[in-house]
Order: structure tokens, then sequence, then C-alpha cells
């Protein structure tokens, strides 16, 4: 026949094969940017957990809940790191899960467990102090990088919310063993305090420069701190984050004393207006 050849039957089988092998690496390509912000949305739904079971007076979830959006805003930014799943839009979204999940799940739980409703205007101020803090402590981490290397600038919003969930499960700890309960206005002023320590300029430890593969101590350390967490989860959390809590401020002292300051992230363009570092 004459005309323009056709192509063989041999041809379009190759070139539907190549169609069917590009296709599911763009459907996987599209998953693995897809798996960092259902972490993210873990983290969001385990705040949301937190917020309904503290005001349903189930305290202990509620604390539970606050430990479970940890481990999932732990993973999240792991999981974008390693998928190479790094985007504004994650970013952002992460930021709002956070400020669910550690500014407004544990003031809602420090509200409830700790019957701040008794000191009327002042416990619920006290409670919001926390929550602003939390806020302002993302909004200044998604701007401003911190000045000091290995640092972060303020009590972290994460390690703020374990605070608040290991307090409440060692104060139950504590009430079984005796008649004693957490008064109102220390639980007030304990919430507020860890809130300003969110937005304040200590430096804390980030802990992304530790290399178990090399270092001995820290992995023996670490084995302990599990071997104490599963004998006593309770004693040890509690134990664990109010350590880390005082160890910005206990560092920020004694670096002050000796006049040690921290290495600088980078120079300040004006060094005239330099602080004395801590």
């Amino acid at each position: 026949m004459s005309g323009a050849p056709r192509e063989s039957w041999s041809q379009v089988s190759a070139e539907g094969r190549r169609r069917r092998r590009r296709r599911p690496r763009g459907e996987r390509r599209r998953g693995l940017h897809l798996l960092p912000n259902l972490f993210t949305t873990g983290n969001l739904f385990f705040g949301f957990y937190t917020i309904v079971h503290a005001t349903l007076g189930d305290a202990d979830h509620a604390a539970l809940g606050i430990v479970l959006a940890m481990a999932f805003d732990i993973f999240d930014g792991r999981v974008a790191r390693l998928a190479n799943a790094t985007s504004k839009f994650g970013g952002e979204y992460d930021s709002l899960a956070d400020v669910v999940s550690f500014g407004v799940a544990p003031a809602i739980l420090a509200f409830s467990a700790g019957d701040l409703r008794i000191l009327g205007r002042a416990g619920w101020v006290l409670a919001f102090l926390y929550v602003v803090c939390a806020a302002l402590r993302l909004a200044r981490f998604n701007v401003s990088p911190s000045r000091y290397k290995g640092r972060f600038e303020g009590l972290p919003s994460p390690a703020a919310a374990g605070m608040i969930a290991s307090t409440q499960w060692f104060v139950d700890f504590v009430e079984t063993s005796q008649p004693w309960s957490a008064p109102p206005w220390l639980v007030a002023i304990g919430t507020g305090a860890v809130g300003l320590m969110m937005v304040s300029t200590i430096p804390y430890r980030s802990f992304k420069e530790i290399d178990l593969r090399h270092s001995y101590g820290t992995l023996v350390l670490l084995v302990c701190a599990i071997t104490l967490l599963v004998i006593e989860p309770s004693v040890t959390l509690f134990a664990v984050f109010l350590a880390y809590l005082l160890s910005g401020p206990v560092e920020w002292a004694w670096r002050r004393a000796k006049r040690r300051p921290l290495p600088m992230t980078e120079p300040l363009a004006n060094p005239e207006h330099v602080e004395e570092a801590p």
C-alpha cells in the first residue's frame, strides 16, 4: 500500500512500555513529597488529640498525645531530608502544626489538669502566655537563625511541651504514693515560666552534632536512659526534660562567669553592637 509508513506493533509496544515505566517513577516522586506532610499531619492529629482529652479530664492520655506529637515532629523533618522532599510549604505546615501541638495543646492540658480555673483571670492569662510565647518562638525560628553554632536560641517548643506533659505524669506518680497535689498557683507560674524560656535568648544545645556511631560514652548514656525509661517512664521523662530545661541557664551562667563565649555561626554586621556572649 502507498502512503506514510505505519509504526509496527513492536514499536508501539516498546513506546507503551517506556511510558508505563516513566509513570510509576513520577508517582513515587510525588509520594515521597507527600510523606513528610503525612508525618506533620500526624503531629497535628495528636495535638488535637491532646486538646480533646484534656477538655474531657483525661490528663494522662492528653500528655501521651504530646509525646506522640513530638515523635512525629522528629520524623517529619528527617524523612523530608532523606527523601530530598523539603519545601517551603512543608516548613510552613510544620510550624502551624507545632503551634497547635506544642503551643495550644500543652496550655490546655496545664489549665485543665492544674485546675487553673480556680485562679480566675490569672489562670487563663498565664496559660495564654504560654501559647503566645510558643507562637513567637516558632515565628522567630523560621525567620532568624540562631547566632550560636549547634545551639537553639530559647527553649525549643517541643521540649517545653514535653516538660508540661512529663510534669503531669510525674505529679500523677507522686499522688499514687502520697496524698499530694500541685497547687494551681504553682502550675500557673510554672507554665508561664516555661513559656518565657521559649522566647528567651538563652542558648540550648541542639544535639545535632552528636554521632552515636563514634561516641561510645554518649551511646552508653543513651542505653542507660532507655533502661530507666522502661523501668519508670514518668519519673525518667520528667528528669530528662527538667535537666534539659535547666541546662540552658546553667551553661549560660557558667560561660559568663568563666568568660567563655560560644562560637558564632556568622560574624555580625556591626561589631560595635556586639554584646558579651553567654
